[in-house]
């Protein structure tokens, strides 16, 4: 195997990347670098499925940890810090191996991710009021019409990410795939193995629910009032899956077994965008069924 050599493990939530990642890192003399935009948040344990201390035992864990949940966090942050980890990987002779399912942060450290406009309140006052007579569907339309390829990629009800597009549209005239396109890629010194874990939605949605019976199981509502105790309970994370049921049933909402059954539906949703997300990540390996790691990891280790 080249000493150079990054291996990245993606893929839907549930779909067993941390222990094939641990798996590989045991076999291969590998240190695990977590790719996940949830982890990097302190106290935001069990709900985000972090490696507990057991796994971090059996290898070294980067990347997890990085700030409060009331910081904000990107994915070129994410990225800058990876090359950094990865790096000092190498430099001790090991292998890195990124686990995760955040899809923007993998594409910020493979591709990078272009310089866009900066934000115009009054184009995004102008869009919500045109969602509000017009309806959102309206306004994905329009952008049909001005970029299909970033229309494909958005759900017709998501306002956010349409009038963003849009936005990036007006201010420049070059639609938002254009200037991802034309972005400059960073050149990695490092050869890329990528394995894409992509089942079916029906497998995984058993998968999701046993995981998030578990997290029921070991704390997962205590660590979101502990959360909330502590002055979190109006930040982004705290919207995160789980987290924003949770709170919704502690604010007197929805019952514990609403948040439970919304959160394991919203789990769902957010498996099947990213097995959609995935499939555009170009891939050396992609499998439809658990990869067998003793298998995996000879084949890597007679690569060049």
């Amino acid at each position: 195997m080249r000493a150079s050599m990054v291996i990245a493990i993606l893929g839907p939530t549930a779909s067993g990347k941390s222990e094939l990642g641990l798996a590989l890192a045991e076999r291969l003399s590998g240190e695990i670098v977590c790719c996940d935009s949830v982890q990097v948040y302190r106290g935001m344990d069990i709900g985000t499925g972090k490696p507990t201390r057991a796994e971090q035992a059996r290898c070294p864990h980067h990347l997890l940890d990085l700030v409060d949940p009331g910081e904000p966090f990107h994915a070129a942050a994410w990225a800058g810090q990876a090359r950094v980890a990865i790096d000092d990987i190498h430099a001790r002779r090991r292998i890195p191996i990124i686990v995760g399912g955040t899809g923007l942060y993998f594409r910020a450290l493979r591709g990078g991710l272009f310089d866009a406009p900066a934000s115009d309140p009054a184009i995004r006052a102008r869009h919500h009021a045109e969602a509000a007579a017009l309806g959102i569907p309206a306004l994905h339309r329009r952008l049909q019409e001005i970029d299909p390829e970033a229309a494909a990629q958005i759900r017709p009800g998501d306002l956010v990410r349409t009038s963003r597009a849009l936005e990036v549209y007006e201010q420049t005239g070059t639609s938002i795939s254009e200037l991802r396109r034309r972005a400059a890629r960073p050149s990695l010194p490092w050869r890329l193995f990528v394995v894409i874990l992509d089942y079916p939605l029906d497998k995984l949605r058993p998968l999701i629910h046993s995981r998030v019976e578990r997290m029921m199981a070991t704390g997962f509502l205590a660590e979101v009032e502990a959360l909330r105790a502590a002055g979190f309970g109006q930040t982004r994370a705290l919207a995160s899956l789980g987290y924003k049921q949770l709170g919704q049933h502690l604010d007197g909402l929805l019952t514990l077994p609403e948040a439970v059954a919304q959160t394991k539906s919203a789990t769902s949703a957010y498996a099947r965008r990213q097995r959609t997300w995935f499939r555009r990540e170009p891939d050396d390996l992609r499998a439809s069924a658990p990869p067998d790691p003793d298998a995996l990891a000879c084949d890597l280790s007679t690569r060049p």
